[in-house]
């Protein structure tokens, strides 16, 4: 007779789906906030939006993953930031528009599941959710055995947030004299792995638990979760007139500041005000990486910025620092000497972000 074949056999296990759903809903729970309708377990995340403080409510949504990113902390075994990763590179995303950022769901697709190491992704994710004030409101896991190799995973994520229609922040009203406010990160983030991993592969360095032959705490710094701005920039928000605000994700600076900048302007950006920390010079020297091309992967130091006008500078980076950012002046907004064409698309205008003081790295 034919063996009766069961999921299991074909490298499903539902059981460790079921067990992971008991060892998350905790963690899901106190993540709760006003307006979470039900918990885990159903078809479809329910939230009633708090309409009662909006007379034109607009949701915003964003989604993410961490990259490869992954693959370095797998290797590490480092998998615990990872979902704060996640969290941050969705809700900083939907934060430049002014949003308040109300849920988020996660989705983990892996070859096996590890319930252990599927329950610290989660983790972080919780973790995430707390820092930005969402609710992690629902999620999927996904095993797919032959999609993915043994022991490999990855994960992606989906935020909600809600801003007033008059309050979105879109940087149409930015002109010549504004000023840029950066905001620190708290390293790479998630974005260049692909560069660090290549660099890893060429000068034959090893990073992992049991073999690192990084420079001490190299690792670690690579592997710090991404910052979570979403508190700093709703407190912020609430008593200045943001122009605009940019996350600086993959394309760095040159990339992601033209995305909220209106056509006829530039951002001068002076290097020279903040110190690039450790690990940007070990990619830069390792790799032997030219200036401008670790400006075009890597945030170099600054996560986020906004753009106010020249008399709110003070009081905006007082505000910043009273939430725990270090924030300072980084530059300021010029006319473009050469008019962009009206058919110019300037979300992926590069040459609207000029740089000085660029060789002093």
């Amino acid at each position: 007779m034919k063996q009766n074949l069961t999921y299991r056999d074909a490298g499903v296990d539902i059981d460790s789906g079921n067990a992971l759903i008991d060892r998350i809903k905790p963690l899901a729970t106190a993540t709760r906030r006003e307006g979470v309708l039900g918990g885990l377990g159903g078809f479809g995340s329910l939230f009633e939006l708090p309409v009662g403080k909006y007379r034109q409510p607009v949701l915003v949504s964003g989604t993410d993953g961490v990259g490869t990113k992954l693959r370095f902390a797998i290797e590490m075994d480092t998998l615990d930031g990872l979902g704060t990763d996640l969290v941050a590179m969705c809700v900083n995303d939907i934060a430049v528009t002014g949003a308040e950022a109300l849920f988020f769901l996660d989705y983990y697709a892996t070859s096996s599941l590890d319930v252990d190491s599927a329950a610290r992704v989660v983790a972080g994710i919780a973790e995430g959710c707390k820092l930005a004030g969402c609710a992690l409101s629902g999620g999927e896991t996904a095993e797919m055995p032959g999609i993915y190799q043994p022991g490999d995973f990855d994960i992606a994520g989906f935020a909600v947030g809600i801003v007033e229609k008059s309050a979105i922040i879109d940087g149409q009203s930015i002109k010549a004299g504004d000023q840029l406010i950066g905001l620190a990160s708290s390293g790479v983030h998630s974005n260049g792995f692909s560069l660090i991993n290549r660099i890893l592969a060429d000068t034959k360095a090893t990073a992992t638990t049991s073999n690192s032959t990084l420079p001490a705490g190299m690792a670690e710094r690579l592997l710090k979760p991404t910052r979570i701005y979403t508190r700093s920039i709703n407190a912020l928000v609430a008593k200045i007139n943001v122009k605009g605000m940019a996350h600086i994700t993959g394309g760095g600076l040159p990339e992601n500041l033209p995305r909220t900048l209106p056509k006829g302007v530039s951002a001068t950006v002076d290097t020279s005000k903040w110190q690039r920390s450790e690990e940007f010079h070990w990619i830069r020297d390792s790799g032997n990486v030219e200036i401008t091309e670790m400006y075009r992967v890597f945030n170099c130091g600054i996560g986020m910025v906004v753009v106010v006008s020249p008399d709110d500078v003070e009081e905006t980076i007082k505000i910043l620092q009273a939430n725990g950012e270090d924030a300072r002046l980084i530059g300021d907004i010029k006319q473009n000497s050469e008019q962009l064409p009206d058919n110019a698309d300037a979300v992926s205008t590069a040459a609207q972000v000029n740089f000085l003081q660029l060789e002093n790295f």
